[in-house]
């Protein structure tokens, strides 16, 4: 028995982490000799609606899928959608029937979040912006949640764990309790042992505003690291934060009449795209959290709507193996996969796994699913109305 209310990756991969009535329908199948050729697909909505969502999660469900009698198209990790299919699977009912629980959680998850990533780096696209969500969901998740944040643009996270699976190093500096830990009137003191303890690699931000005002407390930090001190980071309780871009220009104007024009301002705490707007040209960066890591999952199903090449579909989805397009005007379009799609469109579907075989390793690399994102962003002004 796992010591954490975790499953663990091989109930995952074998299907034990399936609803039990996929386990059921097996059992009936499988009693009944029957196990169809079948086409499935994910989909959210069935026509575009002009609301574009960010794909994510490929890589996981990928993997999940890989080593299984079945031919996947998807659309690249990375590339935003509105309606249609973002994968269809192609095989052997049986071979994939208990994968769905686990398929559909590693998509609508990771589309959420990288969805909700990518509204808050198109709010502040010169800003850097920092995933702090981690403690919001399960240690399971973090993974996950960092790197589908990664997907829409943010410039790195602060999980030590997640980090070491996605090979990418955590950022983050301090929080109040190493202050509350030296007592109040010592923040110099907790600033100090950081700079001295801390690997030079780390920047020196301090967090100023624990016990006192924010502008004296960072007065007090430039006081306390002088050169050293590279940024300032204010994380202002809602409660007592008022006019939050008001004390952050008043930051700002301090430091300036100081000759410290240098130390950059970070804000953290409760913020969303709205607040990134709203600050993005008085601070040099910005922690996100729950707006990201809290996401609502994105609804995806996934429908049979094929049966041994004939078309087949439950009420109120649409039959028939389908193909989805960018447009040279920027939109989503949805069409049978047999049949020609627009003029001058994109075809986003690309195969990724042949007879159980991953061949195209590039549909989720996460470097180039970052830069899809932001180029398709731009392309279909994702986020323009700010």
């Amino acid at each position: 028995m796992s010591e954490f209310d975790i499953v663990d990756a091989e109930a995952v991969r074998s299907g034990r982490a399936t609803d039990a009535y996929f386990d059921r329908t097996a059992t009936a199948l499988e009693g009944a000799g029957r196990n169809p050729r079948v086409v499935a697909e994910v989909t959210a909505d069935q026509f575009p609606t002009g609301e574009f969502e960010l794909l994510a999660g490929v890589k996981d469900a990928v993997a999940l899928l890989s080593g299984r009698d079945v031919d996947v198209h998807a659309i690249p990790e990375g590339r935003l959608f509105d309606g249609g299919p973002v994968m269809r699977i192609e095989g052997e009912y049986l071979e994939f029937a208990r994968l769905e629980t686990s398929l559909l959680g590693f998509l609508s998850h990771a589309s959420a979040i990288a969805t909700a990533a990518l509204d808050c780096r198109v709010a502040a696209p010169d800003s850097q912006v920092l995933s702090f969500g981690a403690r919001h969901v399960h240690p399971a998740m973090t993974a996950a949640v960092e790197r589908s944040a990664l997907v829409g643009g943010f410039d790195g996270f602060s999980h030590v764990a997640a980090g070491e699976l996605i090979g990418r190093e955590a950022s983050g500096t301090m929080p109040h309790a190493l202050s509350i830990c030296f007592g109040r009137g010592e923040q110099e003191a907790a600033w100090r042992a950081f700079d001295e303890a801390v690997d030079e690699s780390v920047p020196r931000i301090a967090l100023c505003d624990t016990y006192s005002d924010e502008v004296d407390e960072v007065l007090r930090a430039v006081d306390a690291l002088g050169d050293r001190l590279d940024g300032v980071r204010l994380d202002t309780t809602g409660s007592r934060r008022g006019d939050f871009r008001h004390i952050v220009r008043e930051v700002n104007w301090e430091l300036g009449a100081r000759g410290h024009d240098d130390v950059a301002v970070y804000v953290s705490g409760g913020l969303g795209p709205a607040d990134l707007r709203r600050l993005r040209d008085v601070v040099d960066g910005f922690g996100v959290g729950g707006y990201v890591s809290n996401a609502d999952p994105v609804d995806f199903a996934l429908d049979v709507v094929a049966v041994e090449d004939e078309p087949a579909a439950k009420r109120g989805k649409l039959s028939g193996a389908k193909a989805v397009y960018r447009t040279a005007e920027g939109d989503h379009a949805v069409g049978l996969a047999d049949r020609d799609g627009p003029a001058g469109a994109e075809p986003l579907m690309e195969p990724v796994i042949r007879g159980g075989e991953v061949v195209a390793d590039d549909a989720f690399a996460l470097d180039a699913a970052t830069e899809r994102a932001l180029a398709d962003a731009e392309r279909v002004g994702y986020g323009s109305e700010g």
